[in-house]
């Protein structure tokens, strides 16, 4: 069998902000990716916080589950390092390249994923990776087919100045957000930051197409969740798990097509799998997509699960989604809202000043996404809702049961050492240098 190369590009904190989701945020070369493979519309990561979303994805499992509950640079990492999708895709032939951010190791430790090549970078910003990525294929050497992992920094904070395209009062803020002069410039500035990884994704397809290779590679254009703005990044809402997800390629990843059945980045494991014709591991939790992909079902996913345990601080929150309603569950009440796993940013600003850190979250969330789409109004008291809550709190618990979430039986323990900041803080106190 003549198995196809697997390009898996992946963004920092876009959620689903980029032109073919419909924003006007010029992004020509995601674009182009769209309008020539499959665009999923309704895909979700399984966890809104940097490196358990990539965790999930790159084993096919829950965060629980593989056991990346918090940040790797933080002290955070997986159970087993062996159920990276790229040791199953060695099993069949398969090199292994990483080029910019990975994300589920320490900076200083990424040989234990496992990679048969890594490129290091001197600055992974400014669409560095891109450029490293398309030199890498115009002189690849040998002829075995590989797993290629470029991770962009951009649309990471900090954001770089808009340009003058970019002119702040034509700007629309996100939906969570209040349309005020600093919303807008702070969506100014990750527009400036959207064209830089722009530039980068198109550069490694540029090089796919001179090399001759884009016919038989299956690109993977995603990222990890959704944008760092306020009540977004870190929240199970849909502004927070709802991400890009964009595949072209052989096995009927071609033709503009856009399907608006639910994806759970988990189900991208089982989804190579199938494509490739391999035994799928025994762990994935995932579905494949291929049946949507051909036309035979319009949905494998009746629901889909996500989960948050760390970011800057413990935070644990549990949520599951159907078609027309989202349940969210939070489990420990703090009374205000965890600030530490909020970015520093204009729009943060603008919240507290307004008095954000007093406004207690609700313990439980039930929210109607046809009449409520924005996620706005929690229908849990509702007496005509009982019904539908009480479902959707048996969807959540028996998810819970099946993956032995450890939440179901207390608070969730970080590993030894790791670096967990005060809940009732204020502020992430990270910087970029650290995310690697």
């Amino acid at each position: 069998m003549n198995r196809p190369n697997i390009l898996y590009i992946h963004s920092h904190d876009t959620g689903r902000y980029v032109q073919p989701y419909g924003y006007d945020i010029p992004t020509p070369n995601i674009q182009r990716l769209a309008d020539q493979g499959v665009l999923f519309r309704q895909a979700f990561c399984a966890n809104p916080t940097c490196s358990p979303s990539r965790a999930c994805l790159l084993t096919g499992m829950s965060a629980h589950g593989n056991g990346m509950i918090g940040l790797a640079h933080r002290g955070f990492g997986l159970n087993d390092y062996s159920q990276h999708i790229l040791h199953t895709l060695r099993t069949v032939g398969y090199r292994s390249t990483l080029i910019g951010i990975q994300h589920i190791a320490p900076g200083d430790q990424k040989e234990i994923i496992g990679y048969d090549e890594i490129v290091d970078l001197p600055d992974i910003k400014n669409g560095a990776p891109g450029r490293a990525a398309a030199d890498w294929l115009r002189n690849r050497k040998g002829c075995d087919p590989f797993f290629l992992s470029v991770g962009f920094f951009e649309t990471h904070r900090v954001f770089p100045e808009p340009d003058p395209q970019d002119n702040p009062d034509n700007c629309r803020p996100p939906a969570p957000l209040p349309d005020s002069p600093r919303t807008r410039y702070d969506m100014a500035c990750y527009k400036a930051s959207a064209r830089i990884l722009d530039d980068g994704i198109g550069q490694v397809l540029q090089a796919l197409d001179e090399t001759g290779l884009a016919e038989n590679t299956l690109v993977i254009c995603t990222t990890d969740h959704g944008i760092a703005f306020p009540r977004m990044k870190c929240n199970l809402t849909d502004h927070g798990i709802g991400v890009m997800l964009i595949m072209r390629g052989p096995g009927g990843f071609a033709g503009g097509k856009a399907i608006d059945g639910m994806v759970s980045q988990i189900d991208l494991f089982p989804t190579v799998c199938e494509l490739l014709q391999i035994d799928r591991p025994a762990w994935l939790e995932g579905r494949s997509v291929l049946p949507m992909v051909r036309g035979d079902l319009e949905r494998v996913n009746e629901e889909i699960f996500a989960e948050v345990n760390y970011h800057a601080a413990y935070e644990p929150k549990r949520c599951v989604r159907t078609e027309r309603y989202k349940y969210i569950r939070r489990y420990e009440d703090r009374g205000h809202p965890i600030l530490p796993n909020c970015d520093d940013s204009p729009s943060k600003d603008l919240l507290l000043e307004a008095g954000w850190r007093d406004r207690a979250p609700a313990e439980e969330h039930l929210f109607d996404l046809v009449f409520d789409p924005n996620e706005a109004c929690n229908l849990v008291g509702k007496p005509e809702m009982e019904t539908v809550l009480d479902e959707m709190r048996d969807r959540l618990q028996r998810w819970m049961e099946l993956t032995s979430d450890p939440l179901l039986i207390g608070p969730v323990a970080a590993p030894k050492g790791a670096k967990v900041n005060d809940p009732d803080g204020m502020s992430p106190k990270d910087t970029p240098s650290t995310i690697e």
